[in-house]
């Protein structure tokens, strides 16, 4: 492997492949078009999209050993396959009026690629950005999050110029294109390998970095305590996140009264405050520290839940739905470097798959109890308080979290000490 190439060239890499697999938020653009062209009804429709994204999480679980063992340029490739077939594969079955192939091809392929694209490139960054771990997987997962800003009015301009299944055909072609093209120059670094700023910061004591609490196997990981609290706090993160995300609009109507033009404006800034969560947090968690980012997490969105209901400001309500979008964003931008952190990155992308599996159960758990107590209640207040309930939850979780790691940094430095008696 040669040690010539540019880390920000492989970090803009990843960037191409998140991207590219990001347009699949973009679907609620076709929802109406597809089901007044094929005469199928809008839940019919929106199926194709849920089994997308119950895949994309199960499937980063399913492939992450695959992605580990075959590299990030194979695994990038087989996403490009996979996600472009999926895409260009519904213009057919636009083509042909098949419901079932649609869902196949959308659904299914789509996002067995999603999911493994999701992965593919994040363990490797961590590797070329040992000294800005959350800079590095946060600028990868914010271009995630601005794919569907992107896609939306581009497939838009292509369903009415071009015809549905052309649009398809057109962003499949293109979609495989750049995931291949990040696929072509991503590769890890060699063995060890440091950038010469962090050397000479090591050398001169100028700057003291942290190691990793322990280098563990996806297998060895699973049976700590840490992964199980780490996996918690990223359910109900992810959970509140995307109910935030599922019931924003209609939210905000109902409980401040804002207009349905005002809310579907709300709706995009809470685009910009997912996609800048994404990096915000993860640059800041380089000197704040992962688990205290998460904590902060909590605190905030513990304040946001409690006071929500209790709010008739119409913009500190809005506040509150952004703080809470920024914190759902910078889970998924901190989760990679964290994982690093607690488990090293010998098997990073098999870790990092198990996690997302909270992906997927967050996005059935959310959008289901909100509307569940929505429908109970005839109100959003109960919801509010019971999101407050798992926000502490987690909370507590994170307690537990920070002082798992400093009691196995206490074990670490007393086993080191013992051994260089023992040297002496």
């Amino acid at each position: 492997m040669e040690a010539t190439k540019n880390r920000w060239l492989i970090a803009l890499s990843a960037i191409a492949i998140h991207l590219s697999i990001g347009g699949a938020y973009a679907y609620s653009v076709y929802t109406t078009p597809v089901s007044e062209a094929m005469g199928w009804t809008p839940t019919q429709v929106t199926i194709a999209f849920t089994i997308m994204m119950a895949l994309a999480g199960s499937s980063a679980a399913l492939f992450g050993k695959f992605v580990e063992k075959s590299g990030p340029r194979k695994s990038a490739m087989v996403s490009a396959v996979l996600f472009g077939i999926g895409q260009a594969g519904s213009g057919v079955a636009i083509a042909v009026e098949s419901l079932p192939l649609f869902l196949l091809t959308y659904g299914l392929a789509s996002g067995l690629g999603l999911g493994i694209g999701y992965i593919s490139p994040v363990s490797t960054l961590v590797k070329w950005f040992p000294d800005r771990r959350g800079l590095a997987t946060g600028l990868a997962v914010l271009g995630f999050g601005t794919g569907a800003l992107i896609t939306a009015p581009l497939a838009d301009s292509l369903m009415s110029s071009v015809g549905i299944s052309n649009a398809f055909y057109l962003l499949g072609a293109a979609y495989f294109i750049f995931i291949m093209l990040g696929a072509s120059y991503i590769a890890p670094p060699p063995e060890g390998w440091m950038p010469s700023s962090m050397k000479k910061d090591m050398a001169s004591g100028k700057k003291v970095f942290k190691k990793d609490l322990q280098q563990l196997t996806s297998r060895e990981a699973v049976k700590t305590r840490r992964f199980w609290l780490l996996w918690g706090m990223m359910l109900i993160n992810t959970t509140a996140g995307i109910m935030m995300i599922s019931v924003a609009s209609p939210m905000a109507q109902e409980v401040v009264g804002l207009s349905a033009a005002a809310a579907a404006t709300m709706v995009g800034i809470m685009g910009i405050f997912n996609g800048g969560g994404r990096i915000g947090w993860a640059a800041a968690s380089d000197y704040l520290g992962r688990s205290n980012v998460f904590f902060i997490f909590f605190v905030i969105q513990m304040i946001a839940f409690f006071t929500l209901p209790l709010t008739t400001n119409v913009i500190l309500f809005q506040v509150f739905i952004f703080l809470v979008v920024s914190c759902y964003g910078g889970g998924f931008s901190n989760l990679p470097a964290f994982i690093g952190d607690l488990f090293g990155t010998k098997q990073l992308g098999s870790i990092h798959g198990y996690l997302l599996t909270t992906w997927s159960l967050g996005g059935v758990f959310g959008p289901m109890l909100v509307s569940q107590i929505r429908a109970q209640t005839n109100g959003y207040t109960a919801v509010f308080y019971v999101f407050f309930a798992l926000i502490t939850l987690a909370f507590i979780l994170s307690i537990f979290m920070k002082r798992d790691i400093k009691k196995i940094e206490r074990e670490m430095h007393e086993k080191q000490r013992e051994e260089e008696a023992v040297n002496y």
